[in-house]
């Protein structure tokens, strides 16, 4: 018989995939003999189980776990419902990978009208009794009946106003049996039932509502943001109840072993006294530093510090803590990886190794990829910021700099994103609805909440600009208002925030690059000595090339030609080339180009400096150059000396019903063979300049959209002989090579014979993925987003290389190209390169490099360098 149900003591932290992060580190916790209430988890199986059944809980699963309640019961001497001495738990939800807020959890469960009164008694403390009663009312409404939590939060206010009181904690006892009958009248009146008051019924109700937030939208935003496994299911964790709620001795609170924004080895964390979990995450109050409770309850506070030594030493990781002191006893709910910003990533994870608890490859892994684009945020131009008004200053939950106009919900804000507007999400206090808002602003402020409320949990891991708990404002999200003390703003104004300093300013303020700092260099270093993977850089100017080159590119893996002719100084003699009706108008046009390309190819080459530099030849169809409107045409006509009639009907002529599959690439070298010798004269002549000025030059031609070996045998032999022709001018001969961009499926099948005129294979896995799926890449995005809702595909295939089908096809080019050379040089230049699921299979094929555009080249270093560890690790372990 299958289990599904385990006690805490039965599990451990290896367990995560079946009893979730949660629970396997509740287990680990027991077991090393940390305070953890007890409690058992039902597993991932047993979701997966009821996900299978149509969502119902099996008779078995719930016998099940109603031998491990009956254990609960005899472990704390209480017994679940009973009116004189009950037992109260909390059902929490528990991924095998940390989802901060986006499934659901109840606490108290088990009160009714009868065993609130038992615990009264057992406790002599009516009113932490009634408000357990009153938030478990609302919980259990809000997760299980889907009423709004709101509705339940306006009734506390109201009744708070009608008393004068301004805290909760305000609420007697008295005050809160009256709001609990408020509540009970919530559920007649918005869900049409009444508040369950069977303990067992609610306990059924909680696990199959747990067990259905695995699949709600926001927890499936979350996971496909975070590339998450939709079938990996969500554990239940039963545990019996502690309470922070039990007066001026009692609290709960977040720690973390180390700072989590600098990465600073110094404890961090903040708590609220007579509270429980919800309300440090949710923001309701501002809570306090946790460095303040040495001074309120210095023993718990040194347990505290113990605790978190322990954890970290037996984790070997920073670690997130949650912990409630009831009546000053201290209790530790859970720990996980804490969620960190990358500077604080690479800082923990080299000092670690400085601490010698890590190994370098064990540094190197700890990176997460995905955090890495925090590094390269913008600041705020000091100058400009200097003449700028301030209007408030809040938390500095999540670093940068960011500038946008203010939306006051999710949907607005991801409504102004796709307009292409820069969001930014104002709101007192997010949850987990607004996460595909958060997903799409630049920046997050809210009036309410601490360093780990939700926004700033969320934003730091997204890498999104945060700042929190700025009380200085006062937002009303049914107006869209935001109010300081000297101005009132409202929807679309202009904001800038520093999550770094917690700044908020008004207006917009210029944004400039910021300064890589900390342990990165010396973590870049242990990477480059792991990785095997070159790591070239995506560049079609001098200046791209540069920052390149400060990421760390070993060289250019895509320097695209067309690029340079759109700049205005060319484009109409680009269009007179096109127009040319004889050879000798087209040469003309073509020797003003050569000038310039010549130009454009030596400060590349300069700045390479003997580094690899890849050239693609001309690509897009001709008529992309040519322009569109009647003013244009005109405007063109004149320069050219034609008549507009002429120009006209040629532009007609040019134009096609397909472009992007018709007369571009290889098939304009084919018709005009001259555009592709004046391209690699401007590449021999001017890498012979550079030559000349003692820099090292290889230049590799790369001709695009090659589907047979004839197209590029033929291209090649011209090439070569123009070039042959400069060395024998110039009495130089240089290094060269002309190879080809693999990125239509025939080419994939006849890389064989590809290989045997190619001297290299670069994959464009951009248009590879247009042609296998079909999909335009200007438009998929109209239909892709409800082909990962309904499970067609995990991932967008423009992002992260599909490797059953388009993965297949360059397995396939690999494999037969190196059947013919085995030294045939082969990487990857379309923005997969800069993907780290993919760099993983392209090291696996065992290609020679990969190429992305500037500001990806350090994830893709770190993705490199993982990938070839990983590897390591795996046949260690098969031999």
């Amino acid at each position: 018989m299958r289990k599904f149900v385990y006690h805490f003591n039965e599990g451990s932290k290896e367990m995560k995939y079946l009893l979730g992060g949660k629970g396997a580190n509740l287990a680990e916790m027991t077991n090393i003999g940390l305070p953890v209430p007890p409690g058992f988890t039902i597993t991932t199986e047993a979701c997966k189980d009821y996900n299978d059944h149509n969502q119902i809980l099996s008779d078995d699963i719930y016998a099940e776990m109603m031998t491990h309640l009956q254990i609960l019961e005899q472990e704390t001497g209480k017994k679940f419902g009973d009116a004189t001495n009950p037992l109260l738990i909390s059902v929490r939800s528990g991924a095998p990978f940390s989802m901060p807020g986006m499934m659901d959890t109840i606490l108290n469960l088990g009160l009714n009208d009868l065993s609130v009164q038992g615990l009264e008694n057992a406790t002599n403390d009516a009113r932490s009794s009634y408000d357990c009663y009153r938030r478990f009312i609302q919980m259990f409404g809000d997760v299980v009946y889907n009423i709004p939590s709101y509705r339940f939060e306006q009734a506390l206010t109201d009744l708070k106003n009608e008393n004068d009181y301004k805290l909760d904690t305000q609420l007697t006892a008295t005050d809160l049996q009256k709001l609990i009958n408020q509540y009970k009248d919530l559920y007649i009146s918005v869900s049409g039932r009444e508040f369950p008051q069977n303990p067992f019924e609610q306990l059924r109700l909680s696990i199959t509502a747990v067990f259905d937030s695995w699949e709600n939208p926001r927890a499936a935003i979350y996971r496909r943001l975070h590339h998450i496994d939709n079938q990996l299911g969500t554990a239940v964790n039963i545990q019996s109840m502690v309470f922070g709620n039990t007066g001026e001795s009692s609290g709960t609170g977040i720690a973390f072993t180390r700072n989590p924004s600098t990465g600073e080895n110094l404890f961090f964390g903040e708590y609220l006294l007579n509270a429980q979990g919800e309300d440090v995450v949710a923001g309701i109050r501002t809570p306090e530093p946790i460095s303040h409770l040495e001074d309120t309850m210095p023993e718990v506070y040194q347990k505290l510090l113990d605790v978190a030594a322990l954890l970290e030493l037996h984790y070997l990781d920073m670690q997130d803590i949650e912990f409630t002191i009831e009546k000053g006893e201290l209790f530790v709910l859970q720990t996980r990886t804490g969620k960190r910003t990358a500077q604080a990533a690479i800082n923990i994870a080299v000092d670690l190794v400085h601490e010698g608890k890590l190994s370098k490859e064990d540094a190197i892994m700890r990176i997460d990829t995905s955090q890495i684009d925090q590094l390269l945020h913008p600041s705020f131009d000091e100058a400009s910021l200097k003449a700028t008004t301030s209007l408030a200053t809040g938390l500095p939950a999540s670093p940068g700099a960011a500038t946008g106009q203010i939306y006051f919900n999710a949907e607005d804000a991801v409504l102004a994103a796709e307009r292409g507007e820069k969001a930014i999400l104002v709101r007192n206090e997010t949850s987990p609805e607004d996460i595909e808002g958060m997903a799409k602003s630049v920046a997050i402020l809210t009036a309410h909440g601490g360093m780990t409320s939700h926004a700033a949990v969320v934003a730091r891991g997204m890498g999104k600009c945060c700042v929190a708990g700025c009380d200085a404002i006062a937002i009303d999200e049914s107006q869209k208002t935001l109010q300081t003390a000297t101005f009132t703003l409202t929807e679309g104004d202009f904001l800038s925030l520093n999550g770094s300093t917690g700044k908020v300013y008004l207006g917009q303020i210029p944004l400039v690059e910021s300064e890589i700092g900390g342990h990165f260099e010396e973590l870049m270093s242990w990477v480059n000595e792991a990785k095997k993977l070159v790591v070239r850089v995506n560049a079609d100017s001098p200046n791209d090339l540069e920052v390149g080159l400060h990421f760390g590119a070993e060289g250019v893996g895509l320097c695209r030609t067309e690029h340079m002719f759109f700049q205005d100084d060319r484009i109409t003699y680009v269009r007179q080339m096109i127009i040319a009706e004889t050879l000798e108008e087209r040469l003309i046009a073509l020797a003003h180009l050569k000038e310039m390309q010549k130009a454009d190819f030596a400060g590349i080459f300069r700045v390479a400096n003997g580094k690899p530099v890849n050239i693609r030849l001309l690509d897009p169809p001709l008529h992309e150059f040519l322009p569109k409107t009647t003013q244009d045409i005109e405007k063109l006509a004149g320069e050219l000396g034609k008549p507009v009639v002429e120009l006209k009907q040629r532009v007609q002529d040019l134009g096609e019903t397909n472009p992007m599959l018709g007369h571009r690439g290889c098939r304009l070298a084919i018709t005009f063979p001259e555009i592709y010798i004046m391209q690699a004269e401007a590449i021999m002549e001017s890498a012979i300049q550079i030559h000349d000025e003692g820099i090292a030059v290889f230049p590799e031609i790369m001709v695009p959209l090659v589907s047979s070996k004839e197209e590029i045998a033929i291209i090649k032999k011209q090439l070569k002989e123009a070039i042959q022709t400069i060395f024998r001018r110039e009495q130089l001969v240089l290094p060269f090579d002309i190879g080809t961009m693999i990125e239509i499926p025939r080419a994939c099948v006849t890389a064989d014979e590809i290989a045997e005129e190619a001297q290299f294979f670069s994959f464009g896995t951009n248009d590879l993925t247009q042609l296998t799926f079909g999909f335009s890449r200007d438009d998929a995005n109209k239909f892709l987003y409800a082909y990962q809702e309904q499970k067609i595909l995990p991932i967008d295939p423009f992002q992260s290389i599909d490797q059953k089908g388009v993965g297949a096809l360059v397995t396939t080019a690999v494999q037969r190209g190196r059947m013919t050379n085995p030294a045939l040089k082969m990487g990857v230049c379309g923005e997969h390169g800069g993907d780290p699921a993919s760099i993983h299979f392209f090291h696996k094929l065992g290609l020679q490099y990969v190429s992305c555009s500037p500001y990806r080249i350090p994830i893709a270093r770190i993705a490199a360098a993982q990938a070839s560890i990983l590897e390591e690790r795996q046949e260690k372990v098969m031999v």
